[in-house]
């Protein structure tokens, strides 16, 4: 997979080492030649320019790209970012970095970004998960498709013990993804039976969060 990725800081070079050690092919830029050089990015494809301007992204062939990734330090410029890669060059999948939680209501598809990822909600997330059982926590928001993946965790006298997956009635318009369970990721088969203290991972628009939530819950 071929991933652009514009903003070299500290976030950007996290990203692009990631990415490359996981096998992708990666073009990171920013408009700073400095950090290139005070801390360069084995393998990957070190760009100078700023990625908000029109030639700069024809000249690194964007058009090509799976995936752009608008991971810079002004969510301005990452809004620019992610509206080019997605109006002018057509690609297929636009994640962007939101620095400032108040400007997450700008990062969806009207401004070409189908995942918004906002560090300070993730991170709050994170805190929500671990010391919520019994309740539905919001981990990520899927701007693309409307619908947010959020986490169920069992609690230990649940109604849903011992009970099959295919007994379950989620919302229609909701999808079990995903059981964690001491460490493993079960794939959600029909047969499979649900054990207390089970993380249920689901994608469900918020219109029927509440649906899920009686669903898994109410038992």
């Amino acid at each position: 997979m071929r991933v652009v990725v514009a903003g070299a800081g500290v976030v950007g070079r996290s990203i692009a080492r990631e990415l490359l050690a996981g096998g992708h092919t990666v073009t990171l830029i920013d408009k700073r030649s400095s950090v290139f050089s005070s801390d360069p990015v084995e393998d990957a494809d070190q760009q100078v320019g700023d990625a908000c301007e029109l030639s700069v992204l024809e000249r690194l062939r964007i058009e090509e790209a799976d995936v752009v990734v608008a991971a810079t330090g002004d969510d301005k410029a990452n809004l620019v970012v992610s509206l080019l890669a997605k109006t002018e060059f057509a690609v297929t999948r636009v994640v962007a970095r939101v620095n400032d939680p108040r400007n997450e209501w700008l990062f969806d598809d009207r401004w070409g970004v189908d995942v918004a990822v906002s560090t300070p909600r993730l991170i709050v997330s994170v805190v929500e998960e671990a010391v919520s059982v019994g309740d539905v926590v919001r981990l990520m928001t899927l701007r693309r498709g409307g619908a947010n993946l959020v986490s169920v965790t069992l609690p230990p006298q649940t109604p849903l013990a011992g009970r099959p997956v295919s007994r379950v009635r989620i919302p229609r318009d909701a999808a079990l993804v995903a059981i964690l369970r001491g460490g493993r990721v079960i794939v959600p088969e029909p047969d499979v039976p649900f054990e207390p203290g089970d993380e249920l991972l689901v994608v469900a628009p918020e219109a029927v969060e509440a649906d899920v939530s009686e669903a898994i819950l109410g038992g």
